[in-house]
């Protein structure tokens, strides 16, 4: 059997020579994908792959090969293909591999021995009990849509030529359903998900039962009059609007000035019950990881901490430009990308109210359960306009659907509006890997009916 941190050592010896710096990732990928619908299989893949990337970097031009070729003469054609292709690039000062940190050993907890024993027919059996749970939630939950099993065994080797050398496995699992329902004045559909490093935590009957009873609960929606309210944003709606901040607390954003936080380092931008982490060792994050996409260790980093705007996550090459440190958030896709500056598990620190003591406190306002995004989410300009299906409240208690309305705030407004945090933290996998627990949010637009 292979050895192949040993291989990727090897070949960045044979690369590496006065003033080049070598870099060689290797990737090794097993997947699975399955779909159901009406309780039979409707598609059904698996798949593996392996490839390396070698990148090359002198006097700061970088040339990037890969190949899926492990013969000799093809790792051979690849490392000098990227040698020669640096020889013509455009320098760039900031470009350069990172100096060696040690990786602390502890366990991240994101490898799931048993996960390569489990058999495909207990997968499929997964998929058909969400889709069944979903559809015994309610008569009117008629059928689903897109209701799959997915999960990935992942192992990756890392060696450059400043004496790093590392490799770490990940386990991901994740399954998902839309379930759609029908009453006499139309239909609506709703997600269920789940996601985890181990297979033995998905919860088949409560992902069904998230997309089956979310979407019986918003039939029959009607507007609400236009008004400036209170919402209560569900987490997988939450997941979106921390996807745009995410991008907005970005090193990169801010060397291009497109971020709406740009110059506020030190300030209060929100309510001092918002912080915001982004943590790539956090234990069973799906974007744990004990080193990033070029060697790095990954940490936990201090975003906002109540409220004040600490820190942005940097990988080394727009660390350099600002003469700072990595957060360790170079991120790769595989073995055909060079590393690129992205958040890892970028969350929401969770309160101490569970979703229904946060619906208790609301006297009159709209629990959001669903968004399109009508007017979008924009990180540079901060504007924030979905429309918003959900449930609407009057003196704690949820008193009826509501369909058809917008919410509109700024990303500046929602930091500085959040009243009160869940203890329902929760990762959603859609935007990345987006952590948000139920959120209470005051001074929203509300956009339904004219008043009469």
């Amino acid at each position: 059997m292979t050895n192949y941190l040993k291989l990727a050592q090897q070949v960045v010896r044979q690369a590496a020579s006065d003033g080049l710096e070598v870099e060689v990732i290797i990737t090794q990928s097993k997947e699975t994908e399955i779909r159901v619908s009406r309780g039979e299989v409707e598609q059904l893949s698996q798949s593996g792959s392996r490839g390396m990337g070698v990148r090359a970097i002198d006097g700061g031009r970088t040339g990037y090969a890969y190949t899926s070729d492990f013969s000799d003469k093809s790792i051979e054609d690849t490392w000098r293909s990227a040698v020669e292709l640096a020889q013509v690039a455009t320098p760039d000062e900031y470009r350069g591999l990172p100096d060696p940190q040690p990786i602390p050993s502890d366990d991240l907890e994101i490898w799931d021995a048993n996960l390569v024993n489990v058999p495909t027919a207990d997968k499929i059996e997964v998929a058909k009990r969400v889709e069944q749970a979903a559809l015994n939630y309610d008569p009117r939950v008629i059928i689903t849509q897109w209701c799959t099993y997915q999960d990935s065994i992942d192992h990756v080797y890392l060696a450059n030529s400043k004496g790093f050398a590392g490799e770490y496995g990940r386990t991901t699992v994740a399954s998902f359903v839309i379930g759609i329902a029908r009453d006499e004045n139309g239909m609506t559909n709703a997600f269920g998900l789940g996601v985890s490093n181990y297979f033995a935590d998905l919860d088949p009957e409560a992902i069904g039962r998230e997309a089956g009873e979310k979407a019986v609960s918003i039939l029959s929606g009607q507007p609400v009059e236009t008004q400036i309210g209170t919402v209560i944003l569900d987490p997988v709606v939450g997941a979106q609007i921390l996807t745009a901040l995410s991008q907005a607390l970005s090193a990169e954003a801010w060397q291009k000035k497109r971020s709406f936080l740009m110059d506020r380092m030190g300030q209060q931008v929100g309510n001092d019950m918002v912080t915001l982490m982004d943590n790539g060792r956090m234990p069973r994050g799906v974007s744990s990881a004990p080193f990033d996409g070029e060697g790095v260790p990954t940490k936990a980093t201090r975003l906002i901490d109540e409220g004040v705007l600490q820190n942005l996550i940097y990988d080394s090459y727009s660390a350099r430009k600002e003469n700072k440190q990595s957060t360790g958030n170079a991120q790769r896709n595989g073995h055909r990308s060079t590393p690129a500056l992205g958040p890892s598990n970028f969350y929401m620190q969770p309160g101490h109210l569970t979703r229904d003591e946060i619906i208790k406190g609301v006297d009159k306002g709209l629990y959001v359960i669903s968004v399109m995004q009508t007017g979008g989410i924009d990180p540079v300009s901060g504007d924030c306009s979905m429309g918003a299906n959900g449930l609407w409240i009057e003196n704690g208690e949820i008193v009826g659907p509501v369909g058809g309305v917008t919410i509109a705030t700024t990303l500046d407004g929602f930091l500085n509006n959040i009243t009160q945090v869940g203890n329902d933290l929760r990762i959603v996998p859609f935007f990345g890997a987006i952590g948000v627990p139920t959120l209470r949010l005051d001074n929203v637009t509300i956009g339904g009916t004219k008043k009469q």
